[in-house]
C-alpha cells in the first residue's frame, strides 16, 4: 500500500489561451470479475478514503440482513444516494422515516444547505432552515437507522464501533478483498474506511458480476445497482455529473462520485469495475477521468452533451466566450 501522492500519473489538462493552464494528477484502475487488475494508470495500490463513492457497499448490510428487504428501488437509490436535497430527495427521505416510526431528529448526518436551486430558493422565501433531510447522506443514513433498528443497536449508529459500523466495515473488507488500515471520520460524521484504489475496483466489479440468482450478497448488489441505474435522479439530482451521465448511458451502468475527486463505476454487461481518484481532489478532473474511462469502455458516446460538458468540449465564460477545454494527458485512457 502507497500514499495517495506515490506514483501519481498525469491525467487531466486544463488548456487557456493555447497554454496548459493545470495538470491533475491521479491513479486509476480497471477490475475484472475475478478482481484481477485489466488496466491501471498511476499506483494501483495507493491508499484512499473512498468518501460517498464506497455507499453501495455502505447498504450492502442492509440488505443482507434482510433489515431492508422491503425496501422499493427509489429508497435503494437514495441509500446510495449524495442527493441534491430537492423535494423529492427530502420528501422520499421523510417517508421512509415515517414508515420506521422515525424523525428527521433521529438522523445523525447534520444540516447544510441544499445543493437543489428550487429547494434553496424555496427555503429563503418561506424563512424555512435547512434540515437534516437536505443532507446529501440522508438517505444512507435512513438506510442505517433501518439496519440499526434490525439490530437493536444503541442510538449513536455513526459510532466506529456500532455494529452498523462494524457491519459496513466487514462489508467493505470482504468485497474489496482487503483488511482496511484505518477510517477517517466523513461529512456526514459517519466512518468512511480507507482501502487501495485496486480494492474499490475490485469491489465494484463484484457489483458488476453479482447475479440475481446468487447468494445473498449477490442478490443485494443486484438490487442496489438496478436501483442506481433506474433512479439516476435519485442518486444525485439535476446538473450533477452521476445523474446526467447514468442517463446518457441509458442504464447500461452505475457510477457514483466521492468527495475530494473520487469516482467509481460498476459495468455489467462488461463485467468491470472502475476507480479513480484524482490526488488534487478536483472534481471537474474526477468528472473528466470517468468519462474518458466509460467513453473507452465503448457504454458512453464521447460526443454526448453529457460527456461533452465534462471532458472534449469547449470551456465558455459567463458572457459565453470559448476560453478554453479540458483534455486527456498524453497516457492517460487515450
Amino acid at each position: 500500500m502507497a500514499d495517495v501522492g506515490q506514483g501519481m500519473v498525469p491525467m487531466v489538462e486544463i488548456w487557456r489561451g493555447g497554454r496548459l493552464e493545470s495538470l491533475h494528477h491521479g491513479h486509476a484502475v480497471i477490475c475484472d470479475a475475478a478482481g484481477a487488475v485489466v488496466e491501471s494508470w498511476g499506483n494501483p495500490d495507493a491508499v484512499i478514503y473512498p468518501r460517498s463513492s464506497c455507499k453501495m457497499v455502505q447498504a450492502l448490510p442492509l440488505l443482507e440482513s434482510g433489515a431492508g428487504a422491503g425496501l422499493t428501488s427509489e429508497r435503494l437509490a437514495l441509500a446510495c444516494a449524495s442527493h441534491q436535497g430537492g423535494r423529492a430527495h427530502v420528501d422520499e427521505v421523510g417517508r421512509w422515516l415515517a414508515d420506521m416510526g422515525l424523525g428527521e431528529a433521529d438522523l445523525s448526518c447534520g444540516s447544510h444547505d441544499p445543493a437543489d436551486r428550487e429547494e434553496r430558493n424555496r427555503l429563503i422565501c418561506t424563512g424555512d432552515s435547512a434540515c437534516q433531510l437536505h443532507n446529501n447522506c440522508s438517505g444512507k443514513h435512513a438506510g442505517f437507522l433501518m439496519l440499526n433498528r434490525h439490530l437493536k443497536g444503541d442510538d449513536d449508529y455513526v459510532a466506529p464501533d456500532h455494529p452498523v459500523q462494524r457491519a459496513v466495515r466487514s462489508a467493505f473488507e470482504e468485497v474489496t478483498g482487503e483488511q482496511s488500515p484505518g477510517y477517517g471520520i466523513d461529512g456526514c460524521s459517519a466512518p468512511n474506511f480507507a482501502c487501495t484504489v485496486q480494492g474499490l475496483a475490485r469491489a465494484m466489479a463484484a457489483f458488476a458480476c453479482a447475479d440475481e440468482a446468487g447468494d445473498t450478497r449477490q442478490q443485494a448488489m443486484v438490487r442496489l445497482r438496478n436501483a442506481m441505474m433506474q433512479h439516476p435522479e435519485m442518486v444525485a439530482g439535476e446538473g450533477r455529473a452521476c445523474t446526467e451521465l447514468m442517463r446518457a448511458m441509458g442504464g447500461a451502468a452505475a457510477i457514483k462520485t466521492g468527495a475530494d475527486a473520487v469516482f467509481v463505476a460498476i459495468l455489467p454487461r462488461q463485467k468491470l469495475g472502475i476507480a479513480l481518484k484524482i490526488a488534487d481532489g478536483g472534481t471537474r478532473a474526477s468528472e473528466a477521468a470517468i468519462v474518458a474511462l466509460l467513453s473507452r469502455a465503448g457504454i458512453l458516446d464521447p460526443a454526448h452533451p453529457a460527456a461533452l460538458k465534462r471532458l472534449g468540449g469547449p470551456l465558455t465564460n459567463w458572457r459565453g466566450k470559448v476560453t478554453g477545454e479540458i483534455r486527456l494527458a498524453s497516457g492517460f485512457a487515450g
